[in-house]
């Protein structure tokens, strides 16, 4: 008596799999298959973790000098000329209370220029607060020390760019003169020292033009009482809630102010990076379909080189779609090979680019001195899903050329 698996079809792929393929002129078609997955998923996961990793560089520059949402009086307009607000606000602390919101700080800004043994550059000094979160200045901090707000009086300290520093020729310890306009119309300057030295890459948009200064300072340029600023900034925890928090925001401080988020005061950047995102879908779209010719070609083959099988099964009973899973069945076991070969590429390769940085940039064009790497587990599962499902049902219709093949024919095709 002869016991038949219930799930022959599958049976069957397995006898196939482990037998010797040697010989067999589909062999170097598979393996070229095999290839072709393995390198398509590789390129998915490398042009995701690269897009989303330049995206989330340059945003968080940008959000480390401006913050994520920057509430200020609402007759402001874009210049750096603010209208004093009062620091004490009934609306912070409702705000500080909101769900998603991380931080909340004073500035103050004020345009100038800045003096260095006969060589000028034009500045903006952003006045700080003791509430001011440093870390990404301290992240970006190359030489030198970030300087602390006093109680009372004016901290004689600034922090500058490494640009500046390197056009200025400016070491830190260095005293230099920053001149501006006092609110009476007349050029006031002043020669605080310079702490530390930051580099973000961020040329003409930051570097080139931003200097840290004690809050106070602005005050007295401006001519404002100790309990006024230009401004708060708000930082929050998730990004993807910025426009939803931006309505709450702009819903607890009424309407003699205004809060606008970083993506409405740098549409140019935000604009460049959101157009990264269909450079992804397009790249991952084309090796998508790359992939699914690859194993659709390696199926024809594995069909035309078991003609005789296929007779033999159909003369034995076997209806078309079990014939089609034996098939289908051998290439998404393929799928899955060159799957598990992508998946180790392209990790190592993201793996050694974050421990290593082999892979540079030019710092003038990209604002990044090397190729960041966002390795994200959840856009790794959505690849590695959405690859195998399209694949598997772009091999369904050619499948159906087993319900061409008639057993006689079949059986005599050797």
């Amino acid at each position: 008596m002869i016991c038949i698996p219930v799930n022959y079809s599958l049976f069957i792929a397995r006898r196939i799999l482990s037998g010797n393929e040697a010989g067999r002129f589909s062999r170097p078609i598979v393996r070229i298959s095999v290839l072709g997955i393995s390198l398509g998923l590789a390129v998915m996961i490398l042009t995701m973790a690269v897009v989303t990793g330049f995206q989330n560089e340059i945003r968080d520059k940008v959000i480390g000098f401006g913050s994520h949402i920057q509430m200020s009086s609402y007759d402001n307009n874009d210049s750096y000329e603010f209208l004093p607000i009062e620091k004490e606000q009934p609306f912070l602390d409702d705000i500080r209370a909101l769900e998603g919101v991380r931080h909340v700080q004073a500035f103050a800004v004020k345009a100038g220029i800045m003096k260095w043994k006969g060589q000028i550059h034009g500045v903006v000094m952003k006045g700080v607060d003791k509430d001011f979160d440093w870390s990404f200045f301290s992240k970006n901090m190359v030489d030198g020390k970030r300087f602390s707000v006093k109680d009372s009086g004016i901290t004689n300290s600034i922090v500058i760019s490494k640009y500046m520093a390197g056009r200025l020729k400016i070491k830190v310890g260095d005293s230099v003169q920053v001149f501006s306009i006092q609110h009476s119309g007349i050029a006031s300057a002043r020669k605080p020292v310079v702490s530390g030295i930051y580099e973000t890459g961020m040329g003409q948009q930051f570097d080139e033009v931003f200097i840290l200064t004690d809050i106070a300072r602005i005050r007295k340029l401006n001519g404002w009482t100790d309990s006024q600023v230009a401004g708060f900034e708000v930082l929050v925890d998730d990004f993807s809630r910025l426009d939803e928090l931006t309505e709450a925001v702009n819903g607890e401080i009424g309407y003699e102010y205004q809060a606008r988020n970083i993506k409405d005061m740098n549409r140019p950047v935000f604009a460049w990076l959101g157009a990264q995102d269909i450079n992804a879908i397009i790249v991952i779209a084309l090796m998508v379909l790359v992939a699914g010719i690859n194993m659709i070609s390696a199926l024809l083959i594995l069909i035309l080189e078991r003609t005789n099988m296929i007779g033999i099964l159909k003369a034995l009973g076997s209806d078309d779609w079990s014939v089609r899973k034996v098939f289908l069945y051998n290439a998404v076991y393929l799928i899955g090979r060159g799957m598990l070969w992508g998946n180790i590429i392209a990790i190592g390769i993201c793996l050694a680019q974050k421990r290593f940085g082999l892979m540079t940039l030019d710092p003038e064009s990209y604002f990044l001195s090397r190729v960041p790497i966002n390795l994200d587990v959840v856009h790794i599962l959505l690849l590695n899903a959405g690859t195998i499902v399209i694949c598997t049902l772009m091999l369904i219709i050619p499948s159906y050329i087993v319900t061409r093949i008639t057993p006689v024919r079949a059986i005599r095709f050797s």
